[in-house]
């Protein structure tokens, strides 16, 4: 599945078991801070990706309803993790598996948010790549983006109460 402009090569970058990606954003979501190896996994300088919402390297691929869980969580003070499908700069794609945080000031406030990205396992892919295409399929058959979003969350929300586990819980079942 591709958004309209959007190239995708289909290839696959991958990086290694003791390689950190980090980055930092405000709480708008845009991008204070990029290490080396979110800039080579990435394909942008540090000029090219400063003060850019972090979603400028959101796949298509990815539901949107995963970024909706994944911002309901980290702005409510807590911390997610999540298998990502990335997408660089020159249409490649690289999955990680991503650990989000809230920074706080000294009063309790949420400055900021620091995402650690590691390799994932690849079996976990393609459990996760299997769920992403389902709720993709539940967001894209409603002419309404917001609703099918809406929708695909609420099937997310489904699974997890079905299944008896909160969402990080089942991440790490995958």
């Amino acid at each position: 599945m591709s958004r309209p402009g959007v190239y995708l090569s289909g290839v696959e970058r991958t990086f290694g078991a003791d390689e950190i990606i980090v980055s930092k954003t405000d709480t708008k979501g845009r991008i204070i801070y990029a290490n080396e190896v979110f800039l080579r996994m990435a394909g942008f300088t540090e000029g090219e990706i400063l003060n850019q919402p972090h979603s400028i390297i959101r796949h298509p691929d990815m539901p949107r309803c995963v970024f909706k869980l994944l911002w309901d969580t980290i702005e409510t003070g807590k911390e997610i993790f999540a298998y990502v499908k990335n997408r660089s700069k020159n249409g490649d794609h690289y999955w990680v598996l991503a650990h989000v945080t809230p920074t706080f000031d000294k009063s309790g406030k949420i400055v900021s948010y620091h995402s650690n990205r590691r390799s994932p396992r690849r079996d976990a892919v393609a459990k996760a790549e299997a769920l992403y295409q389902e709720l993709l399929a539940i967001e894209n058959g409603h002419d309404d983006r917001k609703v099918g979003m809406e929708t695909a969350f609420q099937a997310v929300v489904a699974k997890l109460q079905g299944a008896g586990v909160p969402y990080d819980e089942f991440v790490f079942s995958l």
